[in-house]
């Protein structure tokens, strides 16, 4: 069974951050939260292990209130 990675595994995680801000720029918030829908499916896809995303989902949970939209 494969365990979550928490530590960053960018090279430079200043740029993974950029260009995720990035690909939301100019979109409105309902553009903005079905583009991060597709991204979360399409990288619980990536994964492909139903543990690891598991503990993903209980560490977004306790990592605090979602932000509002």
């Amino acid at each position: 069974m494969a365990k979550l990675v928490s530590q960053s595994r960018f090279a430079d995680p200043d740029a993974a951050f950029l260009a995720l801000v990035e690909a939301r720029r100019g979109l409105s918030r309902e553009q903005a939260a079905a583009l991060d829908t597709r991204l979360v499916l399409i990288l619980a896809n990536h994964i492909g292990d139903l543990d690891v995303l598991g503990e993903a989902i209980a560490l977004a949970k306790a990592s605090g209130p979602a932000p509002a939209l």
